[in-house]
């Protein structure tokens, strides 16, 4: 299979997606990271020399910063740049209500077994991420009925994630994670409406983190 290569096009309709889902210009991405306004302007995508010039990395850095998005994120929106050719190979799908039973993920955590559709997707770092559709109103406003959200086994967790965790009891829930110890995690509820929940670590089968949602 030939390699597939990260394009200009690419990079700068991820930084255009970037500030669309912030309700921002192109020009009001690069103020709000503390960058001049021009910075991301069409005009300065290509050179003089008519050469396509490409944002630099210490911008893309700040504005991912300065929006809260993570560069899995970013990457997503870059493999949809308009005319691209995209990166993407299916990921396992299942929904939320049925990756509590039985036999859909291994010891580890990971997908296994039978009963996972298939969805295509711009290609992950992490091998074994899979998405799982929401159902119920548990999460709004963040995740409504019907919501896909697209998770990582080997993301690094930090405080502020939203995560997806699975408990001894075969629960599943994505909350977001407040804090977490070598002997138990805290999750605040994504509805206020529902309580916030806490378990010793020995109670959960897995704890990992969501990287992107159809919204």
């Amino acid at each position: 299979m030939t390699p597939q290569m990260l394009t200009h096009a690419q990079v700068w309709e991820g930084i255009d997606s970037l500030a669309d889902r912030h309700d921002l210009s192109a020009s009001g991405l690069a103020k709000a990271a503390g960058l001049d306004p021009t910075t991301f302007n069409k005009s300065k995508r290509i050179g003089p020399d008519s050469r396509p010039r490409w944002p630099s990395t210490e911008s893309l850095a700040k504005s991912l910063q300065a929006t809260g998005e993570t560069l899995e994120e970013f990457v997503l929106q870059m493999g949809r740049a308009k005319g691209a050719r995209p990166f993407s190979k299916p990921i396992p799908l299942i929904g939320l209500a049925q990756a509590g039973r039985e036999g859909f993920f291994d010891d580890a955590g990971f997908p296994a077994g039978a009963g996972w559709d298939e969805i295509p997707f711009p290609e992950l770092a992490d091998e074994h991420a899979y998405a799982l559709e929401i159902s119920g109103d548990s999460m709004l406003p963040m995740y409504r009925d019907g919501d896909r959200i697209v998770v990582s086994p080997s993301a690094s967790l930090r405080r502020g994630d939203r995560v997806v965790l699975k408990s001894q009891t075969g629960e599943v829930m994505a909350k977001q994670l407040v804090r977490m110890t070598a002997q138990r995690v805290e999750l605040k509820s994504l509805n206020v409406e529902y309580e916030d929940r806490h378990f010793l670590l020995a109670d959960v089968t897995f704890i990992h983190r969501i990287i992107w949602a159809s919204q």
